[in-house]
């Protein structure tokens, strides 16, 4: 017997989560480098209600300082569009794009925060954070730390 309730009225067909493509993701070499805070936005995350199969709209936003390695964004993009067809709930989404960023980056500090379009009169928030920033930013020297924002 499942947990989840059952839709009423039409559904729409959707992707599993083995179409979510990690795989595509790629890292540039990042060593040696003062910490760094680096921010990816976008308004255009989408998945797919599970529920209904009704398109999820959302804006993505990614922080994070690196350790040894930044994300390529052409690869970053490929990895998010990744998510257009598939069913998944919007916490659940959350959850997997910050640990398939903990997988590959290893990153000081992360923080992945999604802010889906309203329905049915809520706005829904879901965010996801590893470590602390200010720890993040500290230098052995305690030299300020820079910022990068990618909008």
């Amino acid at each position: 017997m499942s947990n989840q309730p059952a839709a009423h009225g039409m559904t729409f067909a959707y992707e599993g989560h083995d179409k979510i493509r990690p795989d595509m993701l790629m890292t540039i070499p990042w060593k040696d480098r003062l910490p760094q805070l680096i921010t990816f936005e976008t308004r255009e995350f989408s998945a797919v209600c599970p529920f209904s199969g009704l398109p999820d709209i959302a804006q993505l936003i990614i922080r994070y300082v690196p350790s040894d390695v930044i994300v390529e964004l052409r690869s970053w993009k490929y990895y998010i569009t990744s998510f257009r067809s598939v069913g998944i709930y919007q916490e659940e989404a959350t959850d997997r794009i910050a640990k398939d960023c903990l997988q590959l980056l290893k990153p000081r500090y992360l923080k992945v925060t999604t802010i889906y379009n309203v329905r049915g009169g809520y706005l829904t928030t879901a965010e996801v954070e590893v470590g602390t920033l200010t720890d993040a930013l500290t230098t052995p020297t305690g030299t300020p730390a820079s910022s990068t924002r990618i909008l």
